[in-house]
């Protein structure tokens, strides 16, 4: 059996969040021929397309929310094979789908079984790596899995998309998850190592009942406060993106690469900064630094009038955004709630911020869409919310105090 745990742990799950990013991603992509196929298209398009992206988005925030609770003391392998083999189904089905309430649903039951998913990957990242690992740890486990497949994905999927149409791309996506991925995790995941006394002692979980206070109180609260502000960001581009190049001019492979080209500059951004993360600790102010510039640079947006120009900065602004804001954020809350309460705590701030600010995001960009024939307007929206987030984060750090907020990453909270 492996023994390493960048092995057994950290690449399945990169392996397995990367075919779940494809699962996310391939509406975006097969939006169109589908409005036609199942009678959407003109203008019924914007609001119908709201609803059908924003469906993931429901499930996956209350599944969050509710889900990282309830499971929290599941053995957390058990969960994630059972809710992959789940949305792997309900994505190989989309593609026999012959009316909107079909999709709908399909949708959901996806964001349900992602939802539910997201929380055990930091329970499983707690219980093996140290907290001087966990910027590193989630970088591999969630970023690299997820932004690789933002990245490169639309590279796959336009083609399947172009040659084959909508309906083999969500087959081929779920019959993936079924015969790739759920052996995968069958074979490799484990709860924690044998030796879990190898852990410091403070970093080994507990039984410690889950109250507001494990959670890390008030505290908490600015946390959910600043992942609502980013998720609006992410999402309100991430689930229109393809679209969007499109709209600006770009077709075919170009289309492609040009949708992905945001997160594959985060992947390489990501390197330098997870490192100097993890040294220098100091993970709210880079967080912060990287939400509030994300946000400033697509105020721009709309006096840019090239359409390169445009690509340039929703490049710079996600590139920017994730590379410093995402891991840092996961290794701060594992490292500031109690261990027993990571899951819930990861499920609750990532429910709210996806289901509900992606899902409101994701509105406003179809419904300034409808009006104005343009992304851009509610691409710019959104900047200012990720703006506000950026400060709600820096409250965040100020709360710790100066002696906290300079504490390094082995600290009891990291900032």
């Amino acid at each position: 059996m492996i023994k390493s745990k960048w092995l057994r742990i950290a690449l399945p799950f990169m392996i397995g969040l990367f075919i779940a990013y494809l699962d996310r991603s391939n509406l975006s992509v097969g939006l169109e021929g589908m409005s036609k196929d199942l009678g959407f298209s003109g203008s019924d398009f914007s609001v119908t397309s709201s609803w059908a992206l924003s469906a993931f988005l429901i499930g996956y925030g209350l599944a969050n929310f509710f889900g990282g609770i309830l499971t929290y003391r599941m053995n957390p392998k058990t969960v994630v094979i059972f809710v992959y083999a789940l949305w792997s189904i309900a994505t190989l089905l989309t593609g026999w789908v012959n009316s909107v309430g079909l999709l709908i649903f399909f949708r959901l039951i996806l964001g349900i079984g992602e939802g539910i998913y997201w929380p055990q990957q930091s329970r499983f990242a707690q219980a093996w790596f140290t907290k001087k690992e966990l910027t590193v740890a989630n970088t591999v486990i969630q970023h690299y899995g997820q932004f690789l497949s933002l990245g490169l994905g639309f590279l796959i999927l336009i083609p399947i998309n172009a040659n084959l149409g909508w309906k083999p791309l969500f087959i081929i996506l779920g019959t993936a998850g079924l015969v790739i991925v759920v052996p995968l995790y069958l074979w490799l995941l484990k709860k924690e190592p044998d030796g879990v006394e190898t852990k410091p002692k403070e970093e080994q979980s507990s039984k410690e009942k889950l109250t507001f206070r494990s959670l890390g109180g008030s505290r908490f609260l600015l946390l959910i406060g600043a992942h609502l502000g980013q998720n609006m960001l992410f999402w309100g581009i991430t689930l229109w993106i393809p679209l969007a190049v499109k709209s600006l001019g770009f077709t075919g492979l170009t289309q492609g690469l040009l949708s992905g080209l945001p997160y594959l500059a985060a992947v390489i951004l990501t390197i330098p900064m997870s490192i100097i993360s993890d040294r220098t600790g100091k993970r709210v102010l880079i967080a912060t630094v990287g939400l509030v510039f994300a946000g400033i640079l697509l105020v721009f947006l709309p006096v840019v009038d090239s359409p390169v120009g445009k690509i340039v900065l929703i490049t710079l602004s996600l590139g920017t955004l994730i590379s410093t804001y995402t891991a840092n954020f996961w290794a701060i809350i594992q490292s500031s709630v109690s261990p027993s309460s990571v899951g819930p705590a990861i499920g609750i701030v990532n429910g709210i911020g996806v289901g509900f600010g992606g899902t409101i995001s994701s509105f406003i960009v179809g419904l300034l869409l409808e009006h104005t024939g343009s992304y851009i307007p509610g691409f710019t929206v959104i900047s200012f919310i990720a703006i506000i987030g950026g400060f709600i984060l820096y409250l965040y750090g100020r709360t710790l105090g100066p002696k906290n907020s300079g504490m390094k990453a082995e600290g009891q909270v990291i900032s």
